[in-house]
């Protein structure tokens, strides 16, 4: 259900289906429902409940939340109607986890419209205006994750067979450790594939010892962000079941490769059913490349919501002393465009001709990321903008006038945001609470982190002067 509803009348689906998707989860053992919907952060939110009050939910009769529990600074107050969540049917799954409950993403309303601050329809919304243009968008994520345990108090590696942590050449593609994580990795792949039929083709022992990769198939964008979100929770629910954490911290220990989760995008024409109008022959087409500039005039605006913690920006270095396999980090440092160029932001990939967007991870929200994605192409596309100069070589090699042409991505937190709120695209995307949301609790965070006082800090300056 893709549509974006002007009303929750509208958006309540057909009873005869939710009886006849009643009756078929009670067939398969399902006894409890998660209606989950998506707050500011990009986690979902429930009150379980039984299979017996599904229609009631479908009906939007179901549970109603108050509305402090979308956003950390919400425009309402205590005393504002609740918000309504109702399920989209096309998203529900049995959890492979627990197939005594059923999973479904819901939208929110209030006070029977669409909720401003919802991320869910902010994206539906998106959706909408691009396929007004003929532009339908599909995406494919690659996220990075590390497996981690407790002992004691301190987290460590869950794949570490060593009592002294090693420290060689790079993890990636290492055998040793795929075979190691092969417990794991087998139910996370028999899930993906056979529970939920995502279409998965490989996982990777990634360059940091513990940290694994998931590469499974694209589908279109509103499914991919749903996808996005469950996957985090199945992954933390597979682990618990192996005496397990994972992290999706983007920079867990300075001696470790950064976790990213590439957004990987193409667009299709909604007339004709053309799914690859990047391709001309065998290059790029021209529509690719307004979208690469689409992407570039917008890029620190979006990477504040592709990278949105403090932690984000602490991987966007060329070189790190100490990391596993060398010097060199192969993460992106500039807003720039390359073919193969993984020192790049926007990366065109040499097997497929999609645009890969390196400048995220997994601690976003992708509803809204997506969402300020899908407008910056369609913006390039509609207007034939024109891309700089592309880039071929490592950027981590340029001389100090390349330094001065080509701009770097966002240092830290407070200079993503900053760019965020001076980017006029955001106030045609996103409703102004929800934007006042991100930059005041964005804000916030820098502020928080800005004043703590560091173990950095502490080894450099507590005794040096």
């Amino acid at each position: 259900m893709t549509k974006f509803y002007e009303s929750m009348s509208d958006a309540l689906p057909d009873i005869k289906r939710v009886k006849e998707i009643k009756k078929d989860l009670i067939s398969k053992g399902v006894k409890y429902i998660y209606s989950n919907w998506i707050d500011f952060l990009g986690s979902p939110k429930t009150k379980p409940m039984p299979i017996d009050d599904f229609e009631n939910l479908c009906m939007g009769k179901g549970p109603q939340f108050a509305v402090h529990s979308v956003s950390f600074v919400p425009e309402l107050t205590p005393a504002d109607n609740d918000q309504i969540p109702v399920p989209d049917l096309d998203s529900l799954v049995i959890c492979p986890w627990d197939k005594s409950c059923a999973w479904v993403f819901s939208d929110l309303f209030w006070n029977n419209k669409p909720y401003n601050v919802c991320p869910r329809m902010t994206l539906k919304k998106q959706i909408e205006k691009s396929a007004q243009v003929d532009l339908k968008f599909y995406v494919g994520i690659e996220p990075e994750f590390f497996l981690m345990k407790w002992d004691g108090d301190k987290p460590v590696k869950a794949i570490d067979l060593d009592p002294i942590p090693l420290r060689r050449q790079a993890f990636g593609y290492d055998t040793e450790y795929s075979i190691n994580g092969m417990h794991f990795l087998k139910e996370i792949i028999d899930i993906l594939n056979e529970d939920l039929g995502w279409e998965l083709h490989d996982v990777v022992a990634e360059g940091a010892y513990g940290q694994y990769e998931l590469d499974f198939g694209y589908t279109d964008i509103l499914q991919m962000a749903d996808r996005f979100v469950f996957l985090r929770v199945l992954l933390k629910e597979i682990a618990k079941k192996h005496g397990y954490f994972v992290t999706f911290m983007p920079k867990t220990n300075i001696s470790d490769w950064r976790s990213g989760a590439h957004i990987n995008h193409s667009v299709a024409s909604i007339k004709t059913g053309n799914s690859n109008i990047y391709k001309d022959g065998e290059n790029f087409s021209d529509k690719a490349f307004n979208a690469v500039a689409g992407i570039l005039k917008h890029g620190a605006a979006i990477t504040a919501l592709a990278c949105p913690t403090v932690n984000s920006y602490n991987g966007f270095v060329s070189s790190v002393e100490g990391l596993d396999g060398g010097l060199h980090t192969w993460a992106p440092t500039h807003m720039t465009y390359g073919s193969n160029n993984r020192s790049a932001m926007i990366r065109l990939p040499q097997n497929r001709f999609c645009i890969e967007n390196r400048a995220s991870d997994l601690t976003q929200n992708p509803y809204l990321t997506f969402s300020l994605l899908a407008a910056s192409v369609t913006e390039g596309i509609q207007k034939g903008l024109k891309p700089p100069a592309i880039t071929n070589k490592s950027l981590y090699d340029l001389n100090d006038q390349e330094q001065q042409e080509i701009s770097t991505l966002p240092r830290n937190l407070l200079e993503a945001v900053d760019a965020f709120k001076r980017d006029p695209i955001i106030y045609e995307v996103f409703s102004d609470p929800l934007i006042n949301n991100f930059v005041s609790y964005k804000y916030d965070e820098w502020r928080r982190y800005h004043t703590t006082t560091t173990d950095w800090e502490i080894r450099e300056y507590l005794k040096l002067f």
